[in-house]
């Protein structure tokens, strides 16, 4: 018996050629890359000229690497470093040999070393003298901040003296530390014309002393007027006025505690020095300055004599 068999028809399809990945572009933009970093690398160094070359050429090249092939052919290739250190033909001693002097020239030369000698001397003794003057400042800049401090302390302390703050300064200045006792406009220190204090300016002077007197410095004290006075004594004017204002303020000073080998001078100085150059009028030219000076005092800090 005969059976009928299906035709199968089998259809194959053809594909194109795989996917191969980009790893190859990646490789041609590495190469890409690399011509055109030699290719302006030539022409940077076309545009270099001669020195510029061996410049950038020695910065690149090893010091210790010997550039000579002659000599030893060691590291200095058959140079020396001489006592400076600089590279030099041959080899130089590092013990020096003394070579006699000619006859005539010893005096010269001992002449020459003993002048150098106290040269030398006097360089030492100098610098030990500025050593010590900086080391005698540094005390007293010391001293005078704790003093400063000091005087703020007592005067904040004293309730009726901040009705006068704005008359009492204290500074330090090249000279050394000012304490000012200035008149304001409506609040003097001194009733005009007088040479006594108000009250409450005798108790800011009277808490300064016990102050003063710690210190080893010597004080100045010096009077001072605003121009433009009226004095009804034609006898009795500006210079005598601030004359007596400053010693009236180193009497009360004496009286308080301050010895008088602290005093080193006490003057008026009437309308010569303004605290304001460019208006002697101001209320606030006429003061009295206690100014405790940096210069050393006949004995130095922590020595008897």
């Amino acid at each position: 018996m005969a059976y009928d068999q299906p035709i199968i028809i089998k259809k194959v399809k053809k594909h194109g050629h795989g996917h191969h990945g980009g790893a190859w572009k990646i490789a041609y933009a590495d190469f890409v890359t690399a011509m055109m970093a030699f290719f302006m690398l030539l022409w940077l160094i076309s545009m270099t000229t001669p020195e510029q070359k061996k410049g950038i050429a020695d910065y690149f090249a090893p010091p210790n690497i010997s550039q000579s092939t002659s000599g030893s052919g060691g590291v200095l290739g058959g140079t020396a470093l001489d006592t400076d250190n600089v590279k030099m033909a041959g080899a130089t001693p590092l013990i020096k040999q003394d070579v006699p002097a000619p006859p005539g020239t010893t005096n010269e030369g001992a002449q020459a070393m003993l002048s150098g000698g106290v040269g030398t001397q006097a360089g030492n003794q100098n610098a030990n003298v500025g050593a010590a003057q900086a080391e005698l400042q540094s005390h007293f800049d010391q001293n005078f901040h704790a003093a400063a401090a000091s005087i703020r302390q007592a005067w904040q302390a004293m309730p009726d003296i901040t009705k006068i703050a704005d008359n009492l300064i204290v500074q330090e200045t090249k000279d050394g530390l000012d304490i000012q006792l200035i008149d304001q406009e409506g609040r003097r220190m001194f009733p005009e014309g007088s040479k006594y204090p108000y009250e409450l300016t005798r108790k800011a002077i009277a808490v300064v002393a016990p102050i003063l007197q710690k210190l080893p410095n010597q004080v100045r004290i010096s009077g001072h007027t605003a121009a433009g006075g009226i004095y009804n004594d034609p006898h009795y004017g500006s210079w005598e006025l601030s004359s007596d204002r400053a010693n009236v303020v180193r009497e009360i000073l004496g009286e308080f505690g301050l010895s008088s080998d602290h005093v080193n001078s006490v003057a008026g100085r009437s309308v010569m020095e303004p605290f304001f150059p460019n208006d002697p009028y101001l209320a606030a030219n006429e003061r009295v300055e206690i100014t405790v000076l940096y210069d050393a005092p006949p004995v130095p800090p922590n020595m008897k004599p």
